[in-house]
């Protein structure tokens, strides 16, 4: 490999003749000059990829010699070195987009740290990482074999997740495959460890015996707030949230709030069109069906308008608790850049409202989407590049504006979770069906359906899960690991139409595991 060239720059330059000599040793080129000018001329010159600089010399001091580099050669890492420990300096020298600062005396080892870290920490972080997935490797195989519990299952997923995000740091270390395959592994047997428990979570009594879901967001996260009656409490649900894109979204409001994280199982199918219902109503979908049969009714006549009644049902949760609010529940639905400019602009005017619930729609229209737009998929052909498609939108979004004008603001509570994950779906599933079965990808209602047992779960009497009856013969089948539902007339053109769709409804880690985070300014 080619030395790494370093220019030192100090009209001292002979009390560093150790520290020299030790970098040499180490292959790096050094090369030395005691004043300004002189370097100047060598970078013009020259090619180095590492400068150290004095910060106090004759002539020209180093900050006007950093600025002549930077107007140089924009690029190239410069660490200032001083004897000044005054806060103006170090800031005048960061501002000036320094890559590092030391305070003299420095060390031999000091500067050898620093070199590693510009030169070799990528190869030694991966290393690293190398070493340590290997190690977590064989912890989430064995894990997985020793059939974890809800909790289990969560701590597990937290670990995908952060190891996901990881080797995007790491693409050259050649474990991604390893990982997928892990992956998909883990969602195997998740699938049936949920078709052995989802039942009894639904029909036990006690909360101790079963994770939190769907049915709990509302009572156990927002209703709390709202009975402190002088706090501001904002309700966001983001449409097709999984935990790896809130991940990207805290690292960007970290600074702000102070936060408390959660986690839940959203109910099956994990679609809108049941599981938002469920986190406004607080109740499982036969039960809405049941008590509000009109809403439920009008809102099933067809898949787009099966969310008209969010506020409606939210209102009447807090109605059956007996919540009175100091003011009119307040509902937005976010569905396109304007109405969520005009919320941002307009968010000072909720200040003093006492709930306020959000529904941001962009990354569920961004999932669909791709399904049909070559662009989208080739802007996000994989998951890594889906997150890095989330943290543009969100870096650049009037909700990222929002968080921001409510982190100003005083005694605000916010509660910050979504319906749905949402599974990058490669495996298609034949399916048999009549005419009126509906048309979801990950999960199908409708008469006589068939499915490989391996592929789906069943579900003859939809009561049992608590979901809609439609019909004395309805049954639903859902989807398992990352399988899409295709017709067996012309398969073959929907199976390539839908394979490498982020899709949702099904029973998938991704889908089901969700974040709930309660937030305060700081």
């Amino acid at each position: 490999m080619k030395s790494k060239k370093i220019l030192w720059v100090d009209d001292e330059i002979e009390l560093f003749r150790s520290h020299i000599i030790l970098l040499e040793d180490k292959g790096y080129e050094v090369t030395t000059r005691m004043n300004g000018a002189d370097a100047l001329v060598l970078i013009k010159e020259g090619e180095f990829d590492l400068v150290f600089l004095d910060e106090m010399m004759p002539g020209m001091g180093g900050l006007e010699v950093l600025s002549l580099i930077k107007d140089e050669n924009p690029h190239i890492p410069i660490v200032m070195i001083t004897k000044n420990e005054e806060e103006a300096i170090m800031n005048e020298a960061i501002g000036s987009k320094i890559h590092d600062y030391l305070t003299k005396p420095v060390n031999p080892s000091q500067v050898l740290l620093v070199c590693k870290k510009l030169f070799e920490s990528k190869k030694i972080s991966e290393q690293y990482a190398t070493k340590d997935y290997l190690h977590d490797f064989n912890y989430i195989s064995q894990t997985v074999s020793d059939s974890p519990d809800y909790q289990g299952w969560i701590d597990l997923y937290l670990k995908l997740v952060n190891w996901d995000m990881e080797l995007d740091l790491h693409s050259e270390i050649g474990l991604r495959q390893t990982f997928h395959e892990q992956k998909k592994e883990c969602n195997r047997e998740f699938g049936k460890y949920v078709e052995r428990n989802y039942l009894d979570w639904l029909n036990t009594s006690s909360r101790e015996n079963r994770p939190t879901l769907s049915v709990d967001i509302a009572n156990d996260y927002v209703l709390p707030h709202v009975k402190e009656s002088d706090s501001a409490v904002f309700y966001f649900v983001i449409d097709c949230l999984r935990m790896d894109q809130w991940n990207i979204m805290e690292s960007h409001l970290n600074s702000m709030f102070s936060m408390k994280k959660d986690y839940y199982y959203s109910i099956l199918p994990t679609a809108t069109s049941y599981a938002r219902n469920v986190l406004f109503a607080g109740l499982y979908p036969s039960e809405i069906e049941k008590y509000y049969p009109d809403l439920w009714k009008n809102s099933d006549e067809d898949e787009r308008s099966m969310n008209k009644y969010e506020k409606d049902f939210l209102q009447l949760l807090l109605d059956r608790k007996r919540i009175k609010l100091r003011n009119e529940l307040k509902y937005i639905k976010i569905i396109d850049p304007e109405v969520g400019r005009n919320f941002e602009q307009n968010i000072g005017s909720y200040q003093n409202n006492h709930l306020t619930a959000v529904v941001v729609n962009f990354l569920d229209m961004v999932a669909h989407g791709r399904s049909d737009s070559e662009l989208l998929k080739e802007i996000a052909p994989e998951e890594s590049a889906y997150r890095s498609l989330t943290n543009s939108w969100f870096t650049h979004s009037s909700l990222f504006n929002t968080f921001k004008a409510l982190s100003r603001m005083k005694n605000v509570k916010i509660v910050v979770t979504t319906d749905h994950g949402s599974i990058r779906c490669m495996r298609g599933a034949k399916v048999l069906g009549d005419r009126e079965t509906s048309t979801n990808l990950r999960f199908k209602f409708g008469r006589n359906l068939k499915a490989e047992d391996k592929h789906a779960l069943f579900i003859k009497d939809p009561s049992e899960y608590k979901l809609p009856k439609r019909g004395v013969t309805i049954n639903y089948i859902i989807a398992k690991e990352d399988y899409y539902f295709v017709y067996p007339t012309e398969y073959h053109k929907y199976l390539s139409h839908y394979k490498d769709t982020f899709q949702h409804g099904g029973i998938s880690l991704e889908e089901m595991i969700l974040p709930v985070i309660t937030m305060e300014p700081k």
